[in-house]
């Protein structure tokens, strides 16, 4: 007998926004990794997710209270830790990074600023593409920063782990650039599953 199991939270456009929901509060910083994305990557996990998806993998980081303050010290360490030649980029995950745009949007500006898109930028997100086209401004300049985007809700019942990057099999990994360039979603071309 299959049990009644709950959705994700589903919000409307600009019901959730940053502003209102962020603490500035950091979950994790993990440097030098090879699973938050292509290649050698930092990886920050921002504290707060109000999707709430059950199966999820981080829920201590799905309260705004938890973790620790994001600090200059820490995005100076982030920075410094990026200009390794073997690092690739850094990574957004969470908790929701499109919640933490005070933190994300502040890292994403400094990385282009000193790195030009010699970086990438990686960024997980509960919200779908076509949700965040609709969403607030800060969401927007974000995702106009960002690289590669992993999207959508976790759902327990498409849970798949073989596949790449992505824990079930309505998520999406979308060339944002190549994307918002075209006006319709463009996979990114490195797909294997």
């Amino acid at each position: 007998m299959r049990q009644n199991m709950r959705e994700p939270n589903n919000p409307t456009p600009k019901e959730w926004l940053s502003e209102d929901l962020s603490l500035k509060r950091i979950a994790d910083y993990k440097p030098f990794n090879f699973v938050d994305g292509e290649g050698v990557r930092c990886s920050l996990y921002v504290s707060g997710c109000p999707f709430r998806c059950p199966g999820c993998y981080n829920v201590a980081a799905q309260d705004f209270r938890y973790g620790k303050p994001y600090t200059k010290e820490l995005e100076d360490r982030i920075i410094k830790d990026l200009s390794q030649s073997y690092v690739q980029g850094l990574t957004f995950l969470g908790g929701e990074p499109f919640l933490n745009t005070q933190v994300c949007l502040s890292l994403c500006k400094r990385i282009r600023k000193e790195f030009g898109h010699t970086k990438d930028i990686w960024s997980w997100t509960g919200y779908s593409w076509e949700e965040l086209l609709k969403d607030s401004d800060d969401k927007l300049e974000m995702l106009s920063l960002i690289d590669i985007l992993v999207d959508g809700r976790f759902l327990l019942p498409k849970k798949d782990l073989t596949l790449q990057f992505r824990g079930s099999s309505n998520q999406r990994i979308i060339d944002v650039p190549k994307s918002l360039a075209s006006g319709s979603v463009t996979i990114w071309d490195k797909l294997v599953k």
